[in-house]
């Protein structure tokens, strides 16, 4: 894949975002509410402003989109070939109550398809990265890489990612028609990293994500050999409609498994 800026720029782009969020995450920080009852802080703003204002400078011919600019209407971004899909805070209500799963996420999309994708973590200092056709890796702190392949096959009992702040009665019911599973709770795109990394089988996302909140991860997912599909199991897409909302969705490692059984 012809790369539109180096990979190098790209991680210290997203580590330079995640220093600007870490300023903010020690101080009395204040909490807004956006007009969806999601919550907005000055961290969420600094982290957009640096990431857009870098990508608008290293490359001026693609597009970006963030969560926090998600205004722009469908008749412009219908049009876009390729284009970068941010979310410089993701897991606010992570940093809200400070247990440090919150993610910034860069992503390239091209043709709706996520080809590239950065999840970065900057109070666990772990950082995700994954790039269609050439693989996934993981970094910690400042070991070197690793590569990361997601699980081919399921487990038993089976490793179940799940949120810390959006369970409900749909991913109830899904884990008791599942059966024997372990529920490995984390926060933001975190989940998918679980998948991506062979600590998690499945995903299932049973309830409102946006496609600023998945792209990124669902890249490394990918790249590292699992799948993020809609619940019928077609692959999940983006900037195909005026609404930025997901369908729900599974991410998973095992291809052969039919997990919409459990649905």
């Amino acid at each position: 894949m012809s790369m539109p800026v180096s990979l190098d720029d790209l991680l210290r782009l997203a580590q330079r975002a995640g220093d600007a969020i870490l300023q903010i995450y020690g101080t009395a920080f204040e909490v807004e509410e956006k007009q969806d009852n999601s919550p907005l802080t000055a961290a969420d703003l600094a982290a957009h402003q640096l990431i857009v204002s870098t990508l608008e400078r290293l490359t001026p011919e693609i597009p970006v989109l963030s969560e926090e600019s998600s205004a722009i209407p469908y008749a412009k971004r219908r049009i876009w070939q390729r284009y970068w899909l941010i979310d410089p805070l993701d897991g606010t209500r992570e940093f809200v109550k400070r247990n440090g799963e919150f993610t910034v996420n860069i992503a390239l999309i091209d043709n709706g398809q996520p080809i590239l994708g950065v999840v970065y973590a900057p109070v666990l200092k772990t950082i995700y990265y994954g790039i269609q056709g050439d693989g996934a890796w993981k970094q910690e702190g400042d070991d070197p890489p690793q590569a990361i392949q997601a699980a081919d096959q399921r487990r038993q009992p089976t490793r179940v990612a799940g949120s810390r702040s959006h369970a409900g009665d749909s991913l109830l019911r899904f884990l008791e028609k599942m059966g024997d599973h372990e529920l490995v709770s984390m926060g933001s795109s975190l989940k998918l990293c679980l998948v991506a990394e062979g600590k998690a089988d499945i995903y299932p996302r049973l309830g409102p994500t946006s496609e600023w909140d998945t792209a990124a991860a669902q890249a490394v997912v990918e790249a590292a050999g699992g799948r993020v599909t809609t619940l019928d199991l077609q692959p999940l897409r983006y900037n195909t409609k005026d609404s930025l909302l997901n369908p729900h969705f599974l991410a998973f490692g095992d291809h052969a498994e039919n997990w919409s059984d459990f649905l």
